[in-house]
């Protein structure tokens, strides 16, 4: 029993750190350049050189993070779902 409530809380504790990290920084970095807008390749002798543009960012480095995006996708729900509302104040 006291093992659940562990898991429980240690459940509870890792999603507040999620939410709190999706409200203050709301973009991560990509997981494909790595926050550098290109990919990074390497020539034949090893050394590292710039890559293509990298088309899941879109070269900003910067992605919306999972969790962000599902808060926006809800807001954006309750917001259509209510403007139209007869109590709904505007």
């Amino acid at each position: 029993m006291t093992l659940l409530l562990l898991a429980g809380a240690c459940l509870l504790i890792v999603t507040l750190c999620y939410v709190s990290l999706c409200a203050a920084s709301p973009f991560g970095n990509c997981r494909k350049c790595r926050g550098f807008g290109y990919q990074l390749t390497t020539d034949r002798k090893g050394r590292p050189k710039r890559g293509k543009h990298c088309r899941r960012c879109d070269g900003i480095g910067k992605r919306i993070r999972v969790g962000r995006h599902l808060f926006n996708l809800s807001s954006e729900i309750y917001r259509k779902g209510t403007a139209n509302h007869p109590t709904a104040k505007g």
